[in-house]
């Protein structure tokens, strides 16, 4: 799920400049950088580093108003657990009304182990199993994202063998190129997602025949960080020629999943306009007498997360900036080539001119790299940083490559916190394994 870096000709945003974008984030002279109205330096302090924090206040904010622009029109949010899966996020967004979008047996079981209600879980994804298939009947969840022929046929017979009947939605692939990086476009006729555009009528006909399925309505989703309404206004142009298309067969559509993909800026540049976002689905959407879902997931979880991290060691005569974290815990900037703001925590760091710099980790990849070229102010050995906007598909894809740990995590919100997930100890990563007897 990458983030364009900002345009090679302009300069990065200055320290200055990213904590000004970021409501939830200031700094003062003697406590350092804030998330909310906790020192970061405080909770680095107790935890150690490196150690994720999630801002509660921003989690909410940002969901109440997405919801405020979708007043008048009948809309239901589910939140992408992929995005950030932890029990405590799901139980911030099931408290505002959301439910939740999962594409994994793991991220159901997360969701009702979170409190989130059946009715209020979609399950996308395009390779599930019999197995997840009989879960999702048997917890009765709101619907099933059908993603090809072979899915259908394969869900029909096992909810006939149940006895259940499966509230399905077709997912379209529209074809239409979202403008993101390729590792994230989904809606391209290339791309694995999705049922053919041209295919959808007949097969949605062959889902209202077949035993255990009710068809409600289309699903789709065309990519993730996307920063302009036009690919949406596309997409969901095709899609309601596909409902009229439909109804003039006579077959029932009350439920369009309009997907998610809403992206944020990295740096100090602004992220999707929502408003106007919800403008084209008003506009577009608006008279076709359907429920309208989402599945907004970096959008509302990214600038609520950072990564704190301490200085190693400062080699290559200033050059490399070593941090004690690494790709094994933020894999963005290795995996896409993700930009991500890098703010030091004391403001006493904040002090002196900038240098250009890398920011690298510590593990044995050419591709552990945070920052190249990044034009920051002098840190020395122990100076810990922030690295910003990760609060979507960063601590969620850690692991524990090189055999290190996994972070902890904390949350704040106001003046308080509290750690929502310990730092891993080294038994674990055994924990699990076994030598076979032939060689003890």
């Amino acid at each position: 799920m990458a983030a364009p870096a900002p345009a090679s000709d302009a300069p990065d945003p200055s320290v200055a400049a990213l904590i000004a974008a970021r409501p939830q984030l200031s700094m003062h002279a003697h406590d350092g950088l804030l998330l909310e109205g906790v020192p970061l330096a405080r909770i680095a302090g107790v935890l150690g580093t490196p150690a994720w924090v999630y801002s509660a206040g921003t989690m909410r904010a940002r969901l109440a108003e997405l919801k405020a622009a979708l007043h008048g029109m009948d809309t239901q949010v589910h939140y992408a657990v992929k995005a950030n899966d932890h029990l405590a996020v799901l139980r911030l967004f099931a408290a505002g009304g959301a439910g939740a979008d999962v594409v994994s047996e793991g991220e159901l079981r997360r969701a009702r182990h979170a409190g989130i209600a059946p009715e209020h879980i979609v399950f996308s994804g395009v390779g599930k199993s019999v197995r997840e298939l009989r879960l999702a009947l048997a917890e009765d969840i709101a619907q099933i994202n059908v993603e090809s022929a072979e899915e259908l046929e394969m869900l029909s017979a096992v909810a006939a063998g149940m006895g259940r009947i499966a509230r399905v939605a077709l997912r379209i692939n529209p074809d239409v190129d979202a403008g993101t990086h390729a590792k994230i476009t989904t809606g391209r006729a290339e791309n694995k997602f999705g049922i053919p555009y041209a295919e959808a009528v007949e097969l949605y006909a062959r889902a209202a025949s077949l035993p255990g399925i009710r068809p409600v309505g289309l699903a789709l989703h065309i990519g993730s960080q996307i920063l302009s309404v036009a690919p949406y206004r596309a997409a969901y142009t095709r899609a309601a020629e596909l409902v009229h298309a439909l109804r003039a067969r006579g077959l029932e559509v009350s439920r369009l999943d309009c997907g998610g993909g809403l992206g944020i800026g990295y740096g100090d540049e602004p992220g999707a306009p929502v408003a106007a976002f919800a403008g084209v689905m008003r506009a577009v959407l608006g008279n076709l007498g359907v429920t309208l879902m989402l599945e907004p997931g970096r959008w509302l979880v990214g600038p609520a997360g950072v990564l704190l991290a301490s200085v190693v060691l400062v080699k290559g005569h200033g050059r490399f900036v070593v941090l004690d974290a690494a790709m094994n815990d933020l894999v963005r900037p290795a995996m896409y080539d993700a930009w991500h703001g890098i703010v030091p925590v004391a403001a006493a760091d904040l002090h002196g001119p900038a240098a250009s710099v890398d920011v690298v980790g510590p593990v044995c990849e050419s591709s552990d790299t945070f920052a190249r070229n990044r034009a920051l102010p002098a840190l020395r050995a122990g100076a810990t940083v922030a690295i910003l906007d990760a609060g979507a598909y960063s601590a969620v894809m850690s692991s524990t490559y090189n055999a290190r740990t996994l972070a902890p995590i904390a949350m704040v919100d106001g003046a308080d916190w509290s750690v929502i997930r310990d730092r891993q100890v080294y038994e674990e990563l055994w924990a699990g394994e076994r030598i076979p007897p032939f060689l003890a």
